[in-house]
Parts: C-alpha cells; structure tokens; sequence
C-alpha cells in the first residue's frame, strides 16, 4: 500500500511537469497558484491596455503630422503674401499692383482650402477640438492615461487669422474732405497743393493746364509726378459715393491741403480741401499751451512720450518736440504732421497700440481707426499677425507630437516589464521542470520495481502452505 501511494504520487508529479513543459506555463489552472494568477492576470490585463495605446497615440501623431504638413504649407505662402505686401507697400514700386493682389487673392484661397483638408477651418471643424490621446498606464481611465492636444482655437483659415478682406490693391485711399467731383483745369487754370509730412517742413505742388490737348488724365499723371517724391499718390476715386473725387494715398504719415484754383475754371479738388493718411490711425492735437502724452505697447513693452507745446505760433517748434521725443523713447511708428489748421497737429501711426492724451491746455480728438481694407500696410500688419497666430497653432501641435512621443517611449518600457513580471509568475521554469521530469521518471520506475517486490513478497507464505 506504501507503494502504491508513492507510485500515484509520482505518476501525478510527472503529469504535472509534463504538463508545465508542454504548456510552458507554471499556472495551468487556479489551483496551481490562485494569489499569482491574480496577479498575472492584472499585468497581462496592463500589457493589453498599453498594446492598444501604443496604437493609439501613433494615430494621433500620423493626425498631428499631417496638420503639420498643412500648417507649414499655410506658412510659406504667409511669406509670399507678405512678399507681395511689402512690394505694394513701396511708393516706387511701378509695376500693376493689381496684378499683386490677384496672387495675394489667390493665395487667400488657397489658404481656405489647405486650412479645411487638415479640419483647422471654419467649414470643416474637425480638427478643431481639444483631442484627446487614450494611452493608458496611469492610475485610472481618468487619470494619467490620456494626452490631450488642444486644438479648440486653432483655426487657421483666412478668417482664423484675420485675413478676410485684405488686398494689396494700393494703400487705403483718402478722398480729400470737402471735394467736389474732379474737374478739367481749363485755360490758364492752376491748382496748389500744400504736402505736410515728418519733416516738418510743408512742400507745395502746381499744377497747371498745359494749353490745347491737355486733360484731366493728364493733370493727375503730373500731379502724381509731383507727389511721388513724397511718397503719396494720387488717383480718382470710383466708390459711388465720392465717384470721381480726387484721393490720395501713401505709406507715410501725410497731410495734403489743395488751395483754390485760380487764373481759370475748373478745379481737381474744392477749396480747403484736406487729405491725411487714412492707412494709418490718426489723432488731431490741438497746439495750445500745454502738455501731451502718447504711448505705445503695455507692461514691460510700453513707451511714454511726454511732449510740452509752446502754443499756436510754433508749430515747426512744436512738431519738432513732438518727433524728436518720439523717436527718442523708441516710438518710431508714430509721425506727428502739419495740418492746414495753424496749431492743429495730426498724429498717424501705424498700429492700435499707440494712444494720445492731453492735460489742461491742451486737446486730443478721438482715434480713427485705418480704413477698412487698408491695402498693403494694412495687409502687412495683418499677415504678421497671422504669423504669429499661426505660430502659435504650430506649437501646439509640435508639443502635441512631442507629449505623444514620449508618452509611446513610456508605454513600451511598460509593456516590456509588465510582461516580464507577467512571465516571473506565470511562465513555467523550463530547466527545473526538465530536470523534474527525470526525477519523477525515476521515481516512478522505482515505484513500479518496488511494488513488484512488494507484491512478490506473499509467494513466500504461499510457498510455507504448499510445503
């Protein structure tokens, strides 16, 4: 009976290696070991987990890399339109400006396009979310396994980044206040105009009829001739409310006065008239006594120029004051000029961010804003601000493939010692269950030889009772 015993146990002992070895598990069942099953089971659990997210977060950066695409794509013609806009932006320039703008135009398109195939558009969304990545490996489905990328205000379609409207046409035009519809200068007719710019000091300009043949087409060609020197030029206008009105543009600070015609009949602008540079913001100081303060920027950027007037009367003193104290504290995109008002100055610049404001003695009238459609400063301005919001954009998703990158690196170190942990428990020790197996076959035979001895030895009474 000892024998047989110790035989079933080393038959069961060699099953059980037996089996181990061809499974190659050391767990076969919950009864081989149920505390390490458990355990097994939640790191297998974890590698499948992090399998999957391994998968996940390459998707979303083969997402990011193709708005990256996109976005770089989007970049480069941000350059050539701001290309075209400098080009436009030079009073020299004496090529067909519509020509420019037809490019500029196209690439506004082309931007509309290329801004919806990678979702980032005001007609197709679909990128335009806070995405977030399922990698696992965290504490919880909530905490610690996703990586977000936020894409929510990321549009960069021609609306996103403020192009909408833009042109490079020419500056935005300014009809000269009080004009009646151009006219033919008649025989022996003159017309004078008075040019103030950041000189501080005013030029004039004559135009006169040039005798039989001459036209209105032409006066304005030699009017334009005249003003190119200063950067402005000159055109009829063809809005239908100043339709045939003189108009004036440039990308300076200007201030143009048209005198009476005289010695004839006709005129190209009214009495009086007066144009300022309506491509750039504008504020009207009054001269008298007093103090005035104009600032650019906000909090470590901002600049302060105070300026003390000396009254009406001094007004190439007084503009001196004001563009010297200026362009000493660095606000070098702000021109005070003459206007046809003695004591009346007008302050242009070329961006929102500078303001003016006066103490007692002095006035400031209310900002006005560029006109809308400024034309190429206007576009200028506007493209680099697209610039940098598209920069921004860009950023986040480079710091979105970044994070996802990373997060990939960590969840294969994870899956490689999740698994290995795993197999510590779970995986059958090959070499000690090879040598098991010869044990428990020799076990066995012993058994086996043992219980023929064991059942040989009853012969022997058998043998006593026969005798």
């Amino acid at each position: 009976m000892i024998a047989a015993v110790n035989l079933n146990n080393n038959n069961n002992f060699q099953t059980n290696t037996i089996e181990q070895l061809t499974s190659g598990y050391r767990i076969n069942s919950s009864g081989d070991d149920a505390a390490g099953l458990a355990v097994a089971n939640g790191y297998a659990a974890s590698v499948a987990e992090l399998n999957q997210g391994v998968l996940n977060a390459n998707e979303g950066v083969n997402t990011l890399q193709i708005i990256d695409g996109g976005l770089s794509n989007i970049s480069t013609m941000l350059n050539r339109m701001q290309t075209l806009a400098t080009e436009s932006a030079s009073g020299t320039f004496t090529g067909n400006r519509a020509t420019l703008d037809a490019e500029y135009q196209t690439l506004i398109g082309e931007i509309n396009r290329e801004a919806s195939n990678i979702g980032l558009s005001s007609t197709n969304q679909a990128n335009a979310t806070n995405m977030s990545v399922y990698v696992g490996g965290g504490q919880s489905a909530t905490t610690g396994s996703q990586v977000s990328v936020n894409l929510a205000n990321g549009l960069v379609d021609a609306t996103g980044l403020g192009l909408t409207g833009t042109n490079v046409a020419a500056t935005a035009p300014t009809v000269m206040s009080g004009a009646t519809a151009a006219t033919f200068l008649g025989t022996g007719a003159s017309q004078t105009f008075t040019i103030n710019t950041g000189s501080g000091t005013a030029g004039s300009v004559t135009i006169s009829n040039n005798g039989a043949g001459d036209t209105l087409a032409a006066q304005i060609g030699r009017l334009n001739t005249a003003l190119s020197s200063y950067g402005i030029s000159a055109s009829l206008s063809t809005a239908a409310a100043t339709a045939g009105q003189l108009q004036l543009s440039g990308n300076a600070a200007f201030d143009v006065v048209a005198a009476a015609a005289g010695g004839g009949t006709g005129a190209l602008a009214a009495t009086a008239a007066e144009a300022k540079n309506l491509s750039l913001y504008n504020f009207a100081m009054t001269s008298s006594a007093g103090n005035f303060t104009i600032t650019e920027g906000a909090g470590a950027s901002l600049k302060t120029a105070t300026v003390t007037l000396l009254g009406v009367g001094n007004d190439p003193a007084n503009l001196s004051t004001i563009n010297t104290e200026l362009a000493a504290v660095g606000i070098t995109d702000v021109t005070a000029v003459a206007t046809g008002t003695a004591g009346t100055y007008s302050l242009q610049g070329s961006g929102a961010a500078f303001k003016a404001s006066a103490t007692a003695g002095a006035a400031v009238t209310a900002a006005t804003a560029p006109a809308t459609g400024g034309g190429s400063l206007a576009a200028i301005n506007q493209i680099s601000a697209a610039v940098q919001a598209l920069g921004t954009v860009q950023g986040s998703v480079g710091a979105g493939e970044n994070d996802l990158n990373y997060a990939i690196g960590l969840a294969n170190s994870q899956i490689t010692n999740f698994s290995a942990s795993e197999s510590s428990i779970r995986d059958a020790n090959v070499a000690t269950e090879a040598a098991n197996l010869t044990k428990a076959q020799v076990l066995e035979q012993a058994s086996v030889a043992a219980m023929a001895q064991a059942n040989s030895a009853p012969q022997a009474i058998l043998s006593l009772l026969k005798s």
